[in-house]
């Protein structure tokens, strides 16, 4: 059965058989930020002391709102690399828990006997991973790239397997 809650933390009783945290890439970090945004900057302002050297002072403002579009987009970015999801076998629960860039985090609950895990491959460079329990899907690692979710489906999969076989060691033979 699959549960759902939104104001409710997860606090597994059992250690975790299995957990991975799920987040999104970001090729370039805080401090590669800063430095790119000093370069913008500082070939701006020269620039804009050129153009207003030769008489043409209108277009400096245009540099700085250059700047700014390109602070702006880059924060944007980095908010949403908050968002994050969190995958744990633990006890008699697979749960997936997901949390927004804004902090709210939601929780699906599944028994994982019963789960699956579907890959569904849609051309040469896109798929989409989904658990599914009882006819009900939920998709996972939206922001991942399509190798990592082949990767992830695989190893949710093993560690299912393995689990499986580690609770009822007889019906694995």
């Amino acid at each position: 059965m699959v549960s759902t809650s939104a104001d409710a933390p997860l606090l597994p009783r059992d250690p975790p058989f299995f957990e991975r945290v799920l987040l999104p890439h970001r090729s370039l970090p805080p401090h590669g930020f800063q430095l790119l945004m000093l370069i913008l900057g500082l070939i701006s302002l020269a620039v804009g002391i050129a153009f207003v050297s030769i008489g043409a002072w209108p277009v400096t403002g245009f540099f700085g709102l250059d700047v700014a579009l390109v602070y702006v987009a880059f924060r944007i970015s980095y908010r949403r690399a908050r968002l994050r999801e969190i995958l744990r076998l633990a006890g008699d629960a697979f749960t997936v828990e997901r949390i927004s860039v804004y902090g709210n985090r939601r929780i699906w609950r599944f028994q994982p006997f019963w789960l699956r895990v579907v890959l569904e491959e849609r051309n040469a460079d896109s798929n989409r991973l989904f658990v599914a329990s009882h006819g009900r899907f939920l998709a996972i690692g939206d922001f991942l790239a399509p190798a990592v979710r082949r990767e992830l489906a695989g190893t949710i999969r093993d560690a299912l397997m393995r689990w499986r076989a580690a609770i009822a060691p007889e019906r694995m033979d």
